[in-house]
């Protein structure tokens, strides 16, 4: 027995020794959370007692990886008969427990026995939830997991707007273990983050979707099926934003600290800039195009005055009187994510966001003027970049004539 063998090594050589469960380690390339899905509970038994036996090193890091997954990942664990173990394997076993209770994890008194009754079925009670941030454009995705009747989960995915309402929507039918590696790769992977949220919260997030509709776009294909099941929930559910809101706090005596956090995160492109009305954008692109080519207008300067007011007029339109309610509940709602996400201080800026959207005029919101000037800045330089070469050609004085 060689005790330095690493783990992928020592579950090689289980797998060589533990035939019937072979097919299901060997896949697993050594990767303890694919090895625990693959596995069913008295399969990861026989394996976990087996290196406990022959390879304790790699019996003990297997069984503290599997702790971190809870009650499934300790049931291999506390299903362990320790008077059916060598002596070597008792003493592992002893200070695998210890270091559980030490690291906060919360195990039986006694030493591991031999558990007659099994856990129910994960499928019997699942009901899982996750959420993303907002994309670029405002829309976010979620994902309810849910018991299937006949066995199984069903996984639906959604992606919704505040603006446009349930911009997507599709249900898989998938394994239990399916679903929970797929939702915890999706929790631990790149790109947006997504972090677990109530499932009745995400229902409501779905209603208040669906509940605001766009007219331009009709409720995804297949979701008429599935409606009852994803947006019916108590009047005074919140959504992961309202809960976000009512946990944390943006006061009066922080305010301007926290949305001098949010601009930058908006000027640097961490968050926004959440503009989904982009019919609104391309109009308003076209009028700076022609304000940039007029032939009146005599100066660069007063060329960026011009393009300036048009800048205004479209934050006027974009979130003047009741349109500023859905960029205040992106923020919202990003709140929840970042705080769920250990980034509190940040969710707290997101919260001080919300209420500039809510309370002040569109011209006067540093955040909602950030966020287009991140979308057409560019294009605005672009322009008077190109103007001033047309005009340095034909006179240096810039003064064009009619």
């Amino acid at each position: 027995m060689n005790d330095e063998l690493g783990l992928p090594e020592a579950l090689e050589r289980a797998a060589s020794a533990l035939e019937s469960d072979s097919e299901a380690i060997r896949p697993a390339n050594g990767d303890p959370l694919q090895l625990l899905d693959a596995l069913d509970e008295a399969g990861a038994g026989r394996v976990l007692t087996w290196l406990l036996c022959n390879e304790p090193a790699a019996g003990g890091e297997l069984a503290l990886v599997w702790a971190e997954e809870g009650s499934e990942g300790l049931a291999p664990l506390l299903g362990l008969d320790p008077a059916a173990l060598p002596k070597a394997a008792r003493k592992t076993l002893r200070r695998l427990i210890h270091n559980l209770r030490s690291s906060g994890v919360e195990l039986p008194a006694a030493e591991p026995r031999t558990v007659v009754a099994r856990l129910a079925p994960v499928e019997d009670g699942i009901d899982e939830a996750l959420v993303t941030l907002p994309d670029p454009s405002g829309a976010r995705l979620l994902f309810l997991a849910s018991a299937h009747p006949g066995g199984g989960v069903r996984l639906f995915q959604a992606e919704v707007d505040e603006d446009l309402g349930l911009r997507g929507f599709e249900v898989f039918e998938i394994g239990r273990r399916d679903a929970r590696r797929f939702l915890r790769e999706l929790s631990r992977g790149k790109g947006l983050p997504a972090v677990s949220a109530p499932p009745e919260s995400l229902r409501a997030l779905i209603a208040r979707a669906v509940a605001g509709q766009s007219s331009e776009h009709p409720l995804p294909r297949g979701f008429a099926e599935w409606r009852s099941q994803l947006t019916e929930t108590q009047e005074d559910t919140p959504t992961p934003g309202e809960i976000a809101e009512r946990e944390l706090s943006c006061p009066d005596e922080d305010r301007e600290e926290l949305r001098s956090r949010a601009l930058k995160q908006v000027e640097a492109g961490q968050l926004g800039p959440w503009i989904s009305r982009l019919d609104l954008l391309e109009d308003t692109a076209r009028q700076l195009e022609d304000a940039a080519g007029g032939v009146v207008v005599v100066s660069g300067g007063a060329r960026r005055a011009r393009m300036a007011g048009l800048l205004d007029e479209a934050l006027d339109r974009l979130y003047g009187d009741e349109a500023g309610e859905p960029a205040a509940r992106r923020f919202e709602e990003a709140a929840f994510v970042l705080w769920k996400s250990g980034e509190e201080e940040d969710a707290r800026a997101c919260l001080c966001a919300a209420r500039d959207f809510r309370e002040k005029a569109p011209r006067e919101n540093e955040i909602a003027r950030a966020g287009i000037q991140r979308v057409l800045g560019p294009f605005i330089e672009k322009l008077m970049g190109a103007e001033g070469e047309k005009a340095a050609e034909s006179d240096a004085s810039l003064l064009v004539k009619p």
